[in-house]
């Protein structure tokens, strides 16, 4: 009696090229924004570059992204979303869409902590770094300048809590709600959504009011858990 083949994984870029087009539906990479490297995605993924060359060129053959050569070349997005969109989605959230709303929650929790823990402990370094992350969100002359300044104020945040352990987690769990990017979502409306809770943050923090930084930690993280919902709405509504 034959037996059945047994099935095969899909390769390693195709995996990687719809991860990728779901970032960018997400909103983690947005229009004109410039992608990482090769190889400092290789790294931040844990994967070859060939797998990461593989992936880049399939994303841009649906027309996501464009390459370019020379010396101020690289990766660039040029779509939010494509007729492909909806079903890389569909393959990469459907499969894991539990363990991620666990982790949404546990980032609401843990990112609460982390800012009360920083009221608490915030020392005059700390403030320095936080107050100067804020100055440059709020002045960044364009989105991955404020994608940035959003990254390094919640470092800033995160580290004023002077506990490895938190710290640690605020980083898996930004790895995990975000495929592995650890980006935010970050689009024009998110911008300005967050900016008056960056305030509020940095505010509670430096002045060491721990409740109000445990309720604006919460409530902050938020944003990312909406936007990944409804990225998966949009996809499912799609027809496939």
């Amino acid at each position: 009696m034959s037996r059945l083949a047994p099935p095969h994984a899909a390769p390693a870029g195709v995996v990687l090229a719809d991860r990728l087009v779901t970032a960018i539906a997400l909103g983690e990479f947005v229009p004109d924004q410039r992608l990482p490297a090769e190889r400092e995605f290789a790294d931040m993924l844990g994967v070859s570059r060939t797998t990461v060359r593989d992936a880049l060129a399939r994303v841009a053959s649906l027309g996501l992204i464009e390459i370019r050569r020379g010396r101020s070349g690289g990766a660039f997005v040029r779509s939010g979303w494509a007729a492909e969109s909806a079903g890389a989605v569909r393959q990469v959230v459907e499969p894991q869409w539990a363990a991620l709303e666990e982790a949404m929650d546990m980032r609401d929790l843990v990112e609460g902590l982390v800012a009360r823990t920083a009221a608490a402990r915030r020392t005059p370094g700390d403030i320095r770094e936080i107050a100067a992350a804020l100055r440059d969100y709020e002045c960044a002359p364009d989105l991955a300048a404020a994608q940035a300044a959003d990254l390094r104020l919640h470092s800033a945040v995160a580290a004023a809590a002077h506990n490895a352990r938190l710290v640690q987690l605020h980083e898996r769990l930004l790895s995990e709600v975000s495929l592995g990017f650890a980006v935010e979502p970050f689009t024009q409306p998110i911008y300005d959504l967050a900016l008056d809770q960056h305030r509020a943050l940095a505010a509670a923090v430096v002045a060491g009011e721990e409740e109000a930084a445990w309720a604006v930690g919460r409530e902050h993280f938020s944003i990312t858990s909406d936007q990944l919902r409804q990225t998966r709405a949009r996809a499912t509504e799609e027809p496939p």
